[in-house]
């Protein structure tokens, strides 16, 4: 192999610029370099400003043909690739040149992207975000004995001193995604299970989460436990609460061990369904148990509180609930959360 390399690169100076370039990272990658000096070899080899983006963690470095960082603003890329590890893309190399690309340029950045992978992989942070299901399953399991579970966690990245938080998702955002948002800086690992995505992480920032998905979050602890509480506090989500800590439910998590045959034959229960299809109503009554005042009710559904009044008036003679005492407006808030956890 090395010999027809060495007649194809006398045939075509392409050639001989690709092979090149080739030995030039393998060298880098059989030295083990970090990503700095990546980003700094492949700047002074393209002689313009070269260029590397981690996902995960929003990490950029931008290095001058010079080696030193590359001043701001950052220039359009004249190249760029992907990079790639275990299938799933977790960054991005580009160069800033002026002008057209050069010809030997996809070939760099290809040989770049490979070494970059390989310096993730083996510096971090954490290798990839997505994780075998079958491993999260075991690690996250009940029936899973505790050498097994702990093996799993190793094999994920998680030291045994280090929080594990299992957090239940339905998203339409990539499970990798969400989990760098959620967790940038400290190890986390995606999968999907079953209807639900499932997302460890070290640590947690609800406020992280996209608008769109709905969340629940365990506590950290034994992993089996925080799976078990972070379906529970799923089921707790709604489109005005899309992120729910099971720390936070405190008594309210006791409603989802109702049996549904339970739920649906209690009277209070029964009568949120009769008003269920009816999407007005349910956002007032929503509003009206989240707040307890006609007057905040109002102003969260941007309605007159005359209007809203009226309705909470109609919707308590259909529950046959008196919702503007305490006791009735705790009957309705408890049928709500019931019907829900037994509906959504």
């Amino acid at each position: 192999m090395e010999a027809l390399a060495v007649r194809l690169s006398g045939l075509d100076p392409y050639v001989d610029g690709a092979i090149r370039i080739v030995g030039f990272y393998d060298t880098l990658m059989r030295r083990r370099v970090d990503l700095p000096a990546l980003a700094r070899a492949s700047a002074g080899l393209a002689e313009c400003v070269a260029g590397i983006r981690l996902h995960g963690t929003g990490r950029t470095i931008r290095v001058s043909p010079h080696g030193t960082e590359a001043s701001p603003p950052q220039q359009p890329a004249s190249t760029t690739a992907p990079i790639t590890l275990d299938d799933e893309e977790i960054g991005t190399v580009w160069l800033e040149r002026a002008g057209s690309p050069g010809p030997l340029d996809e070939v760099l950045l290809d040989r770049l992207a490979i070494a970059a992978a390989a310096a993730v992989e083996r510096y971090g942070p954490a290798r990839t975000t997505m994780a075998d299901p079958a491993l999260v399953e075991l690690a996250i399991s009940a029936g899973s004995d505790e050498a097994a579970r702990a093996r799993a966690l190793r094999l994920l990245g998680f030291a045994p001193d280090l929080p594990v938080y299992v957090v239940a998702v339905r998203s339409r955002l990539p499970l990798d995604r969400l989990g760098g948002l959620i967790c940038p800086a400290r190890p986390v690992k995606a999968a999907p299970l079953a209807d639900v995505g499932v997302i460890l992480a070290a640590t947690v920032d609800p406020a992280r989460f996209p608008a769109d998905v709905r969340a629940g979050i365990g506590a950290a602890g034994s992993p089996d436990r925080s799976w078990r509480q972070a379906r529970t506090a799923l089921r707790f989500t709604t489109p005005r609460e899309p992120v729910v800590r099971h720390t936070d439910l405190g008594a309210l998590a006791l409603l989802a061990e109702v049996p549904r045959d339970a739920a649906r034959d209690n009277a209070d229960v029964a009568a949120i369904g009769r008003i269920a299809d009816n999407a007005d109503d349910m956002e007032a009554l929503d509003a009206y148990c989240a707040t307890g005042s006609l007057r905040r009710a109002a102003d969260l559904l941007h309605l007159h509180h005359s209007s809203v009044a009226r309705r909470v008036e109609q919707i308590a003679r259909t529950l046959d609930i008196e919702l503007t005492g305490p006791t009735g407006l705790t009957r309705a808030r408890l049928a709500l959360t019931v019907w829900r956890l037994h509906n959504d």
